[in-house]
């Protein structure tokens, strides 16, 4: 089972919360629909600011958006001038009142989806798959992930017949649902066809009760144990 659902959806409710927060009634179906525009529209306008996730959650009245991304001076602007100018665009999607939070992603290679679309953006620049497959293993080796794994698939090469590689470093366990496994497929497109990349990051084990809500005041959702970032530093200078 571990190796063919989506490690995210799997552990849903378990230690990792869902993106968009918010109940829908008889109007759950536009809802998702907005839903699904809103991240379709963000992720083609902000494709070089290294978006992670969007998190949506509304109310009545408002939608509240907050970007997870590991550059946020490309998308916030001079001023914010760049954030009131995406306030403006959005709000002629949903016709509601819309607020955007920027959340700053300390360690981008510790989070798949910015890994796999590295990789893809690589392999589109005429780069060997296999050193840019090595290197982002290394960084996220380095930056003190468990382990990770990556899969790509297609024409590798320009070769006549598409085929799979698999390369991976430490463990990604699939079935265990504590472990915090990160995980995106991307694709690539070269001259020869799509090639597919998938990622699973294993960023340590999660011990004890997470609070599921989505809360940006704490370290994303990089800790190694049930802590957030900040609880961990409040407790060491205590002992002091």
């Amino acid at each position: 089972m571990g190796q063919k659902v989506n490690p995210i959806s799997n552990r849903l409710g378990i230690i990792r919360g869902w993106d968009s927060n918010w109940y829908g009634g008889k109007d759950f179906g536009d809802s998702l629909l907005e839903d699904s525009k809103i991240r379709k529209y963000l992720n083609a306008r902000l494709a070089q600011a290294s978006v992670s996730r969007i998190v949506i959650e509304r109310t009545l009245k408002l939608v509240t958006i907050t970007v997870c991304t590991a550059r946020p001076g490309l998308i916030i602007g001079k001023g914010g001038q760049e954030v009131d100018k995406l306030k403006e665009e959005l709000k002629k999607i949903t016709d509601k009142d819309i607020q955007i939070n920027i959340f700053e992603i300390k360690k981008p290679e510790l989070d798949a989806v910015i890994v796999a679309n590295n990789i893809a953006r690589q392999v589109e620049g005429k780069i060997a798959y296999r050193r840019a497959i090595k290197m982002a293993i290394a960084n996220t080796m380095r930056s003190g992930a468990e382990g990770i794994k990556i899969l790509i698939s297609g024409r590798l090469n320009g070769a006549e017949m598409a085929r799979s590689e698999m390369y991976k470093e430490g463990r990604t366990p699939l079935h265990t649902f504590r472990a915090d496994i990160d995980y995106c497929q991307a694709e690539a497109l070269t001259k020869v066809g799509l090639l597919g990349i998938k990622v699973w990051i294993c960023r340590g084990e999660v011990y004890g009760k997470r609070d599921l809500a989505p809360n940006f005041s704490q370290t994303k959702e990089n800790s190694r144990g049930g802590n957030g970032g900040k609880n961990f530093r409040k407790k060491k200078n205590i002992n002091r």
